[in-house]
């Protein structure tokens, strides 16, 4: 099977490295070969976070190159910008509907780009969803990232794993029921 590559982007606190690792213990636990790196921007909430996640027969190397992703999920609409060089020609891109602010902007030094979406589909097939209001519609918004995770899943054909057991594993128990129903919220968003 040849590599998959998929780019999990965000802002320190969203779950972004989390979303990774449940990602990464699914396909491991599915026979897959897989490596995983972790870029943080700053080492505080509110930086850059990414994620790189790439899966096979015989994975090599842990780092996507630009213009090779298949698929780059944004947990905050800015970094799908950020990161759109990383999306290769038919790559799809999955952007969660969120502004979080950076610091220049938030002390008035740059302005956030009021159509980011806009610009986005102009470059690249875009899913857009609301997974903060979805969780919390559920209850939660710190299972966003799982939400996304679903999407993950549904979008790269990896819904035969086991992620009930892979969440069972991984989550605290008091929070595996919640995080079960927000995979399953992510994988029903995703047309196939």
């Amino acid at each position: 099977m040849e590599t998959k590559n998929i780019l999990l982007v965000g802002v320190g606190g969203q779950g972004t490295i989390t979303a990774a690792k449940l990602l990464t213990c699914g396909l491991m636990a599915s026979g897959y070969d897989v490596k995983m790196s972790e870029i943080h921007g700053m080492s505080q909430r509110g930086g850059s976070v990414s994620s790189q996640v790439r899966y096979g027969s015989n994975v090599q190397s842990p780092v996507i190159e630009a213009g090779t992703a298949d698929i780059i999920v944004a947990f905050e609409k800015m970094e799908a910008m950020r990161y759109i060089n990383y999306l290769k020609q038919d790559g799809k891109v999955i952007v969660n509907d969120k502004e979080i602010w950076p610091m220049p902007v938030i002390i008035g030094k740059e302005k956030y780009h009021p159509d980011i979406i806009g610009e986005l589909k102009k470059l690249a097939d875009v899913t857009v969803m609301n997974a903060s209001k979805l969780a919390v519609d559920l209850g939660n918004e710190k299972v966003t990232n799982v939400i996304l995770l679903g999407a993950i899943i549904k979008a790269m054909g990896l819904d035969h794993i086991d992620w009930d057991k892979i969440i069972q594993d991984n989550v605290k128990e008091k929070f595996v029921k919640l995080n079960q129903i927000a995979i399953r919220k992510g994988m029903d968003l995703i047309q196939p």
